[in-house]
């Protein structure tokens, strides 16, 4: 596995990348790229995986100092596949990364042949009233991690064995989520809208213990977008391709490797 800064737009984006093959562009989720990372290196036996930090985490500056959402972020990664010269490539993005990646494909296609979602964010599908997704920064770390694990204990940091930096990392993550997605919160108003824009094979994976963003709240992508499959994991939640690592890459390669 290396890692390194690649400029673009204006910016450099520190980006991890394994394995040979057919290229995949993987969006990570508002967790970012954790330490362990079981499905970086399963889909590395696969795939050309290039995967980076988004602006705000690891060594990936925010854009604009903060000005930048979630609409730059599509722009600044359909410019990095430009500048990778990618081609026939596979789109992946979990939960924030999957919202990243729906505003990317209503914009261009790119050199993407294949889209896969993991439980993303982005969209609003009930009223004003009726809450879509699970407000993380407002509940208490147990109650998160029954929500967002199927098993909690697979989610649980002990954060007082962590070095500062590794700490000082986390933190510049977590406020860099919130930039992204505080207010509307978690998603933007007019993205589904232009979801039947999204015109390559998309699959829609989900953990079926998710409790940020329902089954049924995939139930809504799936109608949104011309043709989308939905395939639901047991004994998964909010990130599936991290409690369930085998099961979900599995699933992607049958989707991506098929007719």
């Amino acid at each position: 596995m290396t890692t390194r800064s690649i400029p673009v737009a204006g910016t450099t984006l520190e980006v991890v990348e394994r394995g040979e093959g057919r290229a995949l562009l993987f969006l990570h989720a508002g967790e970012g790229l954790a330490p362990e990372r079981p499905w970086l290196e399963l889909l590395a036996r696969r795939y050309r995986v290039i995967a980076p930090h988004h602006p705000g985490y690891g060594n990936s500056p925010l854009l604009d100092g903060g000005a930048g959402g979630v609409g730059d972020l599509a722009y600044l990664y359909l410019d990095l596949a430009r500048a990778l010269e990618l081609n026939d490539a596979v789109l992946v993005g979990a939960c924030l990364g999957g919202w990243i990646a729906a505003e990317m494909m209503v914009r261009a296609r790119g050199p993407f042949a294949r889209l896969v979602l993991a439980a993303p964010l982005g969209i609003k599908l009930g009223d004003r009233e009726t809450r879509d997704i699970a407000d993380m920064h407002a509940m208490t770390r147990a109650d998160y991690l029954a929500r967002a694990w199927a098993d909690p204990a697979k989610g649980a940091v002990d954060f007082t064995a962590l070095p500062d930096a590794a700490l000082a990392a986390i933190v510049r993550g977590r406020e860099a989520f919130a930039l992204y997605g505080w207010k509307p919160y978690m998603h933007d108003p007019r993205l589904r809208r232009w979801l039947h824009r999204i015109d390559l094979p998309t699959l829609l994976l989900w953990g079926a213990a998710d409790g940020i963003v329902t089954p049924r709240y995939g139930e809504g992508w799936r109608q949104a977008i011309p043709g989308a499959r939905l395939d639901v994991i047991p004994n998964a939640g909010h990130f599936p391709h991290w409690e369930q690592p085998d099961e979900f890459v599995r699933r992607l390669a049958a989707f991506v490797d098929g007719p």
